[in-house]
C-alpha cells in the first residue's frame, strides 16, 4: 500500500501539484483554497476536506489523470 501511495504521489506530481511528494502518509495538502475545492466537487465530483487535503488512498492509475486535469482547471483561473 505504502509504494502505490508513493507512486501516485510521483504520479500526481508530474501533472499538476509540485509538492506533493515532499509529504508522507496517508494524506496530502494540496494548498488549494476552500473556494477551489468546492468548485472541484461541484463541477468535478472530486471531493476533497475544506483545507484542501486529499486522501492518496483514494488515487489510483485510473483516476490520477481526472484528479490532475481537475485541480490544473481550478488553478488557472
Amino acid at each position: 500500500m505504502a509504494d502505490r501511495i508513493i507512486g501516485m504521489r510521483k504520479q500526481l506530481r508530474g501533472q499538476a501539484v509540485d509538492h506533493i511528494t515532499d509529504q508522507i502518509g496517508m494524506f496530502c495538502y494540496t494548498g488549494l483554497k476552500p473556494e477551489q475545492v468546492d468548485r472541484l466537487a461541484q463541477e468535478f465530483h472530486v471531493y476533497l476536506t475544506r483545507d484542501g487535503r486529499v486522501s492518496m488512498a483514494g488515487i489510483s492509475s485510473g483516476n490520477v489523470n481526472y484528479l490532475a486535469e481537475s485541480i490544473h482547471a481550478v488553478t488557472k483561473d
